[in-house]
């Protein structure tokens, strides 16, 4: 009986912990609630570590559990921290998110995730069916090409064969363009005085990865999958 119930007992206690955490200090609100952006901005102003703390756990926790588009973790990034500060939180607490989320999928909710796993048929193909791939190339492609739920594949990836460290690593590695378009085109639009190069350079960063996931695109997802 304890052998049963117990990852799922685990996950349950977890969860709520996490629920009750966001009720007692409000993490959610720091990113969704009315005002949260004059908040924060205060919060960097009057201590930037602990407004840096406070947005990577909000961020983490969002990632897991709220169904918030990854771009807005880094327009509010790049609007409270700056491009380059904004990037590098960014990107821990979004692979913060990403890992909790696969070790989740891993221990916990395996046998939920592999239905939906199967039913689509190019994120099946590509995690499952490819199977000489290496790690490397399969986050790749599943970060840089558009097609795959982001929120979704973390979880995915908990029931591959990838180990947690390669998966953290590469996570974060490729993520790293997509996240500094946003940041850098969030700060252009919070920063008069360097606007025009913030966005020159978040023009360049979007054409870059969008060429790459064209690329990876006609290489690795037929078009059949899609």
């Amino acid at each position: 009986m304890p052998g049963r119930y117990g990852k799922p007992l685990i996950l349950l206690a977890a969860m709520g912990s996490v629920l009750l955490l966001n009720r007692r200090y409000g993490w959610s609100d720091f990113l969704s609630g009315p005002g949260a952006l004059e908040v924060l901005r205060e919060a960097v102003h009057e201590d930037i570590l602990r407004a840096s703390l406070i947005y990577v756990a909000a961020t983490a926790a969002g990632c897991v559990l709220l169904a918030l588009p990854g771009a807005t973790f880094a327009v509010v990034a790049g609007l409270l921290f700056g491009p380059v500060l904004g990037s590098f939180l960014c990107l821990v607490a979004a692979t913060l998110g990403a890992v909790l989320a696969f070790l989740t999928g891993r221990y916990f909710l395996g046998d939920a995730v592999r239905p939906w796993v199967e039913r689509n048929r190019c994120l099946n193909r590509i995690l499952f069916e490819d199977a000489e791939r290496s790690g490397i190339v399969l986050l790749m492609v599943t970060r840089l090409v558009p097609i795959f739920p982001y929120n979704l594949q973390n979880f995915a990836y908990g029931i591959t064969g990838i180990g947690l460290w390669p998966y953290t690593l590469y996570t974060f590695l490729f993520m790293a363009p997509g996240v500094a378009f946003f940041t850098l085109g969030a700060a252009g639009l919070g920063d008069a005085e360097n606007r025009t190069l913030y966005l020159i350079l978040a023009g360049a960063l979007a054409a870059l990865v969008s060429a790459a996931g064209l690329r990876l695109r006609r290489r690795y997802v037929r078009e059949t999958d899609a």
